[in-house]
């Protein structure tokens, strides 16, 4: 149905009072998280809100020196939010997919472009992929998030999960990785002779190299050769 009265298109779309888990997905591009106390988010991700809630950027010390170094050399420095207060928040961020991982003593890996929002019980740190300053921007910077607590990642289109196996590494481009287990440590190598066929008119093709048990989400997106969304 591609047309609707007033009526029968706020019946469809309208928000979903009846749930209130923490993390909820409103759709398939829209987090609401029921805040009783607060919440990192990325910067900017807000779309809406009902309650008393207020936003603060991340404090320039708020997570030690060392901390704040990383995200100066990332040139993300503002890239997370706190929301503190009670209510209804909704975020998204230019309409990518939302998918909610909930950890249980767990640690995963998340590219800085695909964090969308994590509870305050989730401790985070800034890595740094080996070899990889000055290479190449936007898809470097990674979070590992630990703990327990329920973790929001995003991606264009619908993520594929590949399975890495002792012996079998799984190579993935950078732009189109997501996130993978906390404990691989992929290296980055590049390859001279794609840049031919990628046509890629500058710099050398990077490509990461899992290898050990676990697992890598990928998208079928480039967010490093494109703008637009979905």
């Amino acid at each position: 149905m591609s047309h609707y009265s007033i009526k029968q298109f706020i019946q469809q779309t309208k928000q979903d009072e009846s749930e209130n888990d923490y993390f909820e997905l409103e759709t398939p591009r829209i987090l609401e998280v029921n805040l009783m106390d607060q919440v990192w988010a990325k910067a900017g991700s807000m779309i809406s809100y009902n309650g008393d809630i207020k936003f603060e950027r991340e404090g320039l010390l708020e997570h030690g020196v060392g901390r704040l170094f990383k995200k100066a050399m990332t040139g993300e420095g503002g890239a997370l939010m706190k929301a503190m207060g009670r209510g209804r928040l909704y975020l998204a961020d230019q309409g990518k997919k939302i998918t909610i991982f909930d950890l249980d003593n767990e640690t995963i890996t998340v590219n800085g472009n695909d964090l969308l929002a994590f509870e305050p019980s989730v401790s985070w740190d800034i890595k740094f992929m080996k070899k990889a300053a000055g290479m190449v921007s936007g898809g470097f910077f990674n979070v590992t998030l630990s703990g327990s607590g329920r973790v929001a990642v995003t991606s264009h289109y619908e993520p594929l999960t590949l399975l890495v196996k002792p012996g079998e590494p799984v190579i993935t481009d950078p732009h189109a990785t997501v996130a993978w287990s906390g404990h691989l440590a992929p290296e980055l190598r590049t390859d001279i002779s794609l840049k031919t066929f990628l046509g890629r008119g500058s710099g050398e093709s990077i490509q990461m190299e899992f290898d050990g048990d676990g697992f890598v989400i990928v998208q079928p997106f480039e967010e490093g050769y494109a703008t637009s969304s979905e």
